[in-house]
């Protein structure tokens, strides 16, 4: 899958903080220190645990219940491979090594969201987690099984959701998702959410398509960025148009790619930017 980047994406190599004027700026004067590393990249969304003793962001992904739950479904992680789909800043990353397991591999396309983990895996000092720079669909198009997969925060930004859920279903029998979801009666006309569902170039009219998967047609809703990768801490895809599933319907999916065991935690049909749920998938 290829996709041609829309103007405003930026291009080339990121600049962490503007281009030094003397080539001494590029030096660190002080004493060595994690908060050093941290300083060096802007954007940081996520917190670190207070006994670390640095400051980053605001959010304690460290200890996301979300996590703990996906792993309490899984069952035991010690000797499992397991795959990251969008790290962000190797918060969950932490949590699965914590949790055991032997090898994880976290995609990340976001560059500057990719160093920010090589920065986390610094100061956590994880060592069997390793974060990769690139596209994760691409990524699944290899031959390396893993015993789960964690795709935490990244199907609702799909270009083509239903292709990443086939390619999550040639390369694991577990998998855990947290996304957002269409809900017509959760999120009716009128509520501010289905703004961003207007198309950036009909922006009065709502588009939405279908495709099939396994048999099963599924209803996808365009969505819109609308500006908001111009805020520094943006960290959505890479494409503009993206799509979002219905529930149901990403659940018949689902049992169209062989998982059978499904369960569900965290419905959050009033989050700020659209209903949400987790989803642990099994195919036995």
């Amino acid at each position: 899958m290829s996709f041609k980047l829309p103007s405003w994406f930026p291009r080339g190599r990121f600049s962490a903080k503007a281009p030094a004027t003397d080539a001494r700026d590029v030096y660190e004067y002080s004493k060595p220190s994690p908060q050093n590393a941290i300083d060096l990249l802007e954007g940081w969304s996520h917190a670190f645990p207070a006994e670390l003793g640095v400051t980053a962001g605001a959010a304690a992904m460290y200890d996301d219940p979300r996590i703990h739950w996906a792993v309490a479904q899984f069952g035991a992680l010690e000797g499992k491979r397991v795959a990251e789909l969008g790290p962000l800043e190797g918060s969950h990353t932490y949590m699965l090594e914590r949790a055991g397991a032997a090898r994880i591999d976290a995609i990340e396309a976001n560059k500057l969201a990719f160093l920010r983990c090589l920065v986390a895996r610094e100061i956590y000092g994880l060592r069997r987690a390793r974060f990769h720079l690139g596209d994760f669909v691409a990524a699944l198009e290899g031959t390396t099984r893993y015993d789960l997969i964690v795709a935490c925060g990244v199907l609702y930004h799909m270009r083509d959701p239903l292709l990443l859920l086939r390619r999550i279903a040639e390369r694991t029998d577990a998998l855990y998702l947290w996304t957002h979801y269409f809900d017509e009666a959760e999120m009716p006309p009128g509520d501010p959410r289905r703004g961003a569902f207007r198309a950036p170039l009909a922006p009065h009219a709502e588009a939405v398509e279908t495709a099939e998967i396994g048999g099963v047609a599924i209803n996808l809703h365009l969505r819109s960025y609308h500006g908001a990768w111009k805020n520094s801490v943006y960290c959505g895809g890479p494409v503009d148009r993206h799509y979002w599933l219905e529930k149901r319907q990403l659940v018949e999916a689902l049992g169209a790619l062989g998982f059978n065991q499904i369960a569900f935690a965290h419905e959050d049909p009033a989050h700020q930017n659209g209903p949400a749920t987790s989803i642990f998938a099994r195919r036995t």
